[in-house]
């Protein structure tokens, strides 16, 4: 006796998914404060989960140890020194405003040695004589309420000490466990992958976390090289807010902008103020850090992934316009992994015939 077929029941299977997309929201919107702060631990522990694993094997393969050390380390390297940073940003915020707002600070000088440049020097000095008559006061006047304006928005913005602090805290605290739990953090993932696409999805994982490995070492630890060393060098000149030019030295480097925007006009300034021993000096050491990167970004990245050096610099800069820092790493990921798809996808195609077709032949009428 053949048993009667059950009927598709639409309103079913609607409400069902209703549901479904009800609870994703609502979950969403629960977790959404930890967010930010979770994807961080998320980037952090995978870029430094071989280090993690090398501390692990020198505690005699105990984990709990481990845990502890890169936490601390965590502390020390990332929420110690931008809170510090921060911390005497706004405590000298009123200075510095203060210091650009007053017309007397502006005191153009007169640039005599433009003239002892072979070739270009009486050039530049002269229209350097013709922007800065009258003492310069039109140039300064110009220029005077952007500077002011500028520097009251990043003071503005970097204020905002209290939600770094605990995206920063977050971000330790969640380290901390996917530190302890990352084997099956990490399975729970590849799991989720293999049901949601097979093997691609599995490979997919696997390369994202390579894609965020390759950013953390060419990327980040060439940023926070250039950045140390341009901070040195800036420090041994005898610029003034050294620690703060050196954050926004390391920022610069992150964007891909580099650090020429910050190094270059302290030379100028170095030579503005007559000191020609010095700024030379920070002359020839600002043009070894900005091309450090030409050789040592690419090499890092190789040791990351292998990917191409285009893809991750474009992602990296593409994800931090449209995601701001924590792009950084979601921008090369989301590339790198439809890269591979879709090349693996273009390598299933059949093989080519030997021979092709004589077109010219099989047209003629």
């Amino acid at each position: 006796m053949t048993q009667p077929k059950k009927s598709f029941d639409l309103a079913r299977l609607m409400f069902g998914i209703l549901f479904i997309l009800m609870m994703l929201i609502v979950c969403l919107w629960v977790v959404r404060p930890f967010i930010l702060g979770f994807a961080w631990a998320g980037m952090v522990v995978i870029a430094t989960w071989p280090l993690l694993l090398r501390v692990q094997k020198y505690t005699g393969g105990r984990r709990t140890p481990a845990v502890i050390f890169m936490t601390l380390l965590l502390v020390v390297v990332f929420v110690l020194p931008f809170g510090l940073v921060i911390n005497s940003i706004v405590d000298n915020s009123g200075q510095l405003v203060d210091w650009i707002g007053k017309p007397e600070n502006w005191h153009i000088p007169k640039l005599a040695w433009l003239n002892d440049i072979p070739g270009v020097g009486y050039r530049l000095y002269r229209n350097w004589q013709a922007m800065t008559a009258d003492n310069g006061k039109a140039l300064v006047a110009s220029i005077q309420p952007y500077a002011g304006a500028t520097t009251t928005w990043f003071v503005s913005q970097v204020a905002h000490v209290g939600g770094f602090m605990l995206h920063g805290t977050l971000m330790v605290v969640f380290s901390a466990i996917l530190y302890a739990k990352g084997e099956a953090v990490a399975k729970g993932i590849r799991h989720f992958a293999l049901r949601l696409a097979e093997k691609r999805g599995e490979a997919a994982v696997i390369l994202g976390a390579q894609a965020i490995r390759a950013v953390a070492l060419g990327v980040v630890v060439t940023a926070l090289t250039q950045a140390l060393l341009g901070g040195i060098g800036l420090a041994i000149s005898g610029i003034p807010y050294a620690t703060l030019l050196t954050v926004l030295m390391f920022i610069c480097c992150l964007a891909q902008i580099g650090p020429s925007l910050i190094l270059f006009p302290a030379v100028f300034w170095l030579y503005w103020s007559g000191d020609n021993t010095w700024g030379t000096v920070l002359l020839v050491w600002s043009c070894i850090v900005v091309s450090m990167d030409n050789f040592l970004r690419p090499a890092l990245i190789r040791l990351g992934a292998d990917l191409p050096l285009l893809l991750i610099l474009s992602g990296v800069i593409g994800g931090l316009l449209a995601f701001g820092m924590i792009g950084l790493f979601i921008g090369p990921v989301v590339l790198a992994v439809s890269y591979r798809l879709i090349s693996a996808w273009v390598d299933e195609v059949p093989e080519p015939m030997d021979e092709l077709p004589d077109l010219e032949r099989d047209l003629t009428i």
